[in-house]
């Protein structure tokens, strides 16, 4: 397996930290509005990476954090009227259901920011301790990360200091780049919203959240901190270096996935151009969903069209009807079964060039084609590999059909209404009345079931 890492900005082996197991560090959404489509593609990319690990024989330690606590949570409940932490919780649960529709793997934890202010606590106070960390020079409760005492501050983005965005003005810091640790209560602001500190009382900053938290999970060294392109600086930047400058080793690969552009635009709640979860997923299946999410490299912008998940719900069905006409087909012969396939060798040096996804899918159709064609022909026996081997590779990426009693009582149903409508067809062609045959093939057709003519008779599948 290989990785890109950001930070050497190249692809590396992926070599866990201890044999056999791995430990991921995601930051997850700051819930301050509902979800959208560049939330939703971050939350899958470390999810279909996890998933190939673990069809490696590995064991994933994921976890996935929520901010619920920062400016913005604040300023939004305060426009609507809403207790911070209730307008926060809502928030939650709308990105945990569509997590569930996408058919996300739930991390080993998916902490708080509010639950771990101790350990927040506790590290800005070590900071302090060894210098790196300073109170407010205007006797505020303040508490900054002094940038200049860390001569590796900008190794994630390889910046210099001088070069870096800044905010300007604020005279508790001694230099511009200085980013705060632990933000002094304000009236403005409710009670509930901050807490006692040795240095006054507050609330953390955003950075000290993730290095916390993940420090107090996963341990002073981990293997992969992931999260989207957008985060590189300041967060991972600031992140990095406030967790060296305490002795923590942190992540051993940074993982970015890239962002999301509408119709070859930026996103930007500025251009009103976002794509909400409920645009995202109205008319077409989750697995399609899943599907198109998946269907650009993670590094790449994924850039949305409207008829985008439509393409991708008919590129999923070609590869479940290849799935159920085996099932249908093979049902009365020695292949009824399903194969335990071995994942083909393309597919797995797809999975582990740096999570080639794109490439592993386009095996996977022509995978579904050999044995659509293998089927046409009577092959049985490479139609039941194929058949094997599709469903294996559907399986890691998470996009398997569902099987299930109701599901296969629906296509027997199916398979009646088509069956008869190809008898028909076969009647009228025999009488060679072939308007009415090409009448029932082009009706079939228009509603997506397409018809192959083979030796041993007329078979259909889903287009």
């Amino acid at each position: 397996m290989k990785l890109f890492d950001t930070k050497d900005g190249e692809l590396r082996d992926f070599k866990p930290l201890v044999p056999g197991r791995v430990s991921m560090y995601v930051c997850g959404p700051t819930v301050q509005s509902s979800p959208h489509i560049g939330h939703l593609r971050a939350a899958l990319v470390y999810d279909l990476m996890a998933r190939w690990f673990e069809s490696q024989g590995l064991k994933v330690q994921m976890i996935r954090n929520v901010t619920d606590i920062d400016d913005k949570v604040l300023e939004n409940a305060s426009k609507t009227g809403t207790e911070w932490w209730a307008l926060a919780y809502k928030y939650e649960q709308e990105f945990a259901a569509d997590y569930r529709r996408l058919d996300l793997a739930p991390p080993a934890a998916e902490p708080r920011a509010t639950g771990h202010i101790p350990q927040m606590i506790e590290l800005i106070q070590l900071l302090m301790d060894s210098g790196h960390a300073y109170q407010g020079l205007d006797g505020s409760s303040n508490v900054y990360f002094d940038t200049a005492k860390w001569v590796d501050y900008g190794a994630l983005t390889h910046q210099k200091l001088e070069d870096m965005e800044s905010e300007s003005g604020d005279k508790s810091k001694r230099n511009p780049q200085d980013f705060a640790l632990w933000k002094q209560a304000k009236d403005s602001e409710p009670e509930s919203a901050s807490w006692d500190a040795p240095f006054g009382r507050g609330r953390p900053g955003w950075h000290i959240e993730c290095s916390a938290m993940a420090a107090h999970f996963l341990g002073q060294q981990f293997d992969i901190h992931g999260g989207g392109l957008d985060l590189r600086f300041p967060h991972h930047e600031n992140e990095l270096a406030q967790s060296n400058a305490a002795g923590h080793a942190f992540a051993n690969y940074w993982v970015h996935n890239g962002l999301v552009s509408i119709q070859g635009q930026k996103m930007s709640k500025s251009l009103g151009n976002s794509v909400s979860s409920e645009q995202l997923f109205a008319g077409v299946s989750d697995k399609a969903v899943r599907y198109y999410l998946a269907s650009a490299h993670y590094r790449s912008v994924l850039d949305y069209q409207p008829e985008g998940p439509m393409e991708s719900a008919s590129a999923l069905a070609r590869l479940h009807g290849f799935v159920e006409r085996c099932e249908r087909e093979l049902a009365e012969t020695r292949f009824s079964e399903v194969a335990q396939s071995q994942l083909p060798i393309e597919f797995q040096e797809h999975m582990n060039d740096d999570l080639n996804v794109p490439g592993a899918l386009a095996v996977i159709h022509e995978t579904a084609r050999s044995g659509n064609t293998d089927l046409d022909e009577q092959r049985l026996a490479q139609a039941h590999q194929s058949w094997g081997e599709v469903v294996a590779m559907l399986d890691v990426l998470g996009l398997a059909p569902e099987s299930s009693k109701d599901s296969n009582l629906e296509h027997q149903a199916l398979d009646k209404v088509i069956g008869a409508l190809i008898l028909e067809r076969n009647k009228a062609r025999e009488e060679k009345n072939y308007q009415r045959a090409d009448q029932i093939r082009d009706q079939l057709l228009e509603i997506g079931i397409e018809l192959a003519d083979s030796s041993s008779g007329t078979h259909w599948s889903l287009n």
